[in-house]
Order: structure tokens, then sequence, then C-alpha cells
């Protein structure tokens, strides 16, 4: 009996060893077999191709109406809106505080985006102004007019652009943690 479930155990591991050993191919550029080849040699489109499979032919698709990237939140106020300006300078409050770090990455920033037009010492005398690349001066950022508004304000404009339309807006381009700690900052070159 010892030699029959000897032989039996034998045929399944031939068996076995027969089906592994037939898997394996010796051309690389060709893995075996493809259970699913549709999904395994699918067929890519370059983004601004025609694409067959979708009604309007475009590969590259817009998002839905109402997509919101993953981590964004909508901005809810709106651009060249002096009552919606004055509504963030009212709620919106600045949630860093003022350290050394938060002075020191906020004028990093500030020197990224800010100093081209608004000068080193914010007093709006930026090289795009003093080389008649931009037609009208920039506000200054060290005299009252900005410094007596509230946070949440200069927020905004920072966000949307100015209510005149010669600041563009930087909230693209500027995360809203760096847009507080450039305020932060702005708020220290009126005291120096």
């Amino acid at each position: 009996m010892f030699s029959k479930l000897k032989s039996v155990y034998f045929s399944y591991i031939a068996m076995i060893l027969a089906i592994f050993l037939s898997s394996c191919h010796h051309n690389r550029n060709h893995p075996g077999w493809s259970y699913m080849p549709d999904m395994y040699y699918s067929e890519p489109y370059n983004a601004y191709t025609a694409n067959p499979y979708l009604k309007d032919s475009l590969t590259m698709q817009s998002p839905l109406p109402g997509t919101i990237a993953r981590g964004q939140i909508p901005y809810p106020y709106q651009a060249k809106s002096y009552a919606d300006q004055i509504r963030a300078g009212a709620e919106l409050i600045n949630p860093l505080s003022v350290t050394p770090v938060t002075l020191a990455e906020g004028k990093a920033q500030y020197e990224i985006h800010c100093m081209n037009c608004h000068g080193k010492e914010g007093k709006g005398d930026g090289y795009l102004y003093s080389a008649k690349l931009f037609p009208a001066k920039p506000t200054s950022l060290v005299e009252s007019y900005v410094q007596s508004k509230p946070d949440g304000e200069i927020f905004h404009v920072i966000t949307t652009g100015s209510l005149s339309g010669l600041m563009g807006a930087h909230g693209p381009q500027v995360t809203a943690e760096n847009r507080w700690k450039i305020i932060h900052y702005v708020r220290d070159l009126s005291r120096k």
C-alpha cells in the first residue's frame, strides 16, 4: 500500500512539475498565456489625440462640473467684489502664529511672489515698476492703507487679486498656508 501511495504522490508531483515547466517561456518578449488580453495589451492614447471609444473623440476629458480636487476647499468669496473683500476681512483669521520660522518662510515666499512688484522693503518700488515694465506703481505694503486692513482682507486680495485688476490672483500659485506666512512677513516689514 505504501508503494501505491508513493506512485500516486510521484505522479502528482510529475504533473505539477510538467505544468510548471510548460508555463515557462524562453522568449522574454512574450510573457506566456494572457487570460485577459484586452486588459493586458490595451492601446494607449496620447492626451491630445482622437479616441474612438469616447463620444466626443477626445482622449483628455475635462473634469465633471462641480469636481473639486482632493484636499482643496473652494474659496467662498468672489473676486473683484468689495463686499466679499470686507466679509473675508471679518471672517478669515490667520491660523498661524508669528514665529521666527513663520517669518523666515514668509520672507522667502514674499521674495518669490511679491518682491518683483512691491519691492524688497514693500514700498511698491519693485523691479517691474522701476524698469517701467508695469504701468502703475504697486501699492505700498508698509503704509497704513494696507497695514490697517485685517489679515483676512489681505489674504483675499492675495488670493483673488485687487479690485482694480492691477494685481492678479495669486491663489493658484501660492498655497493658503504660504499666503498667511506672507501676511505675517508684510506686517513685520512695516515695523522695520
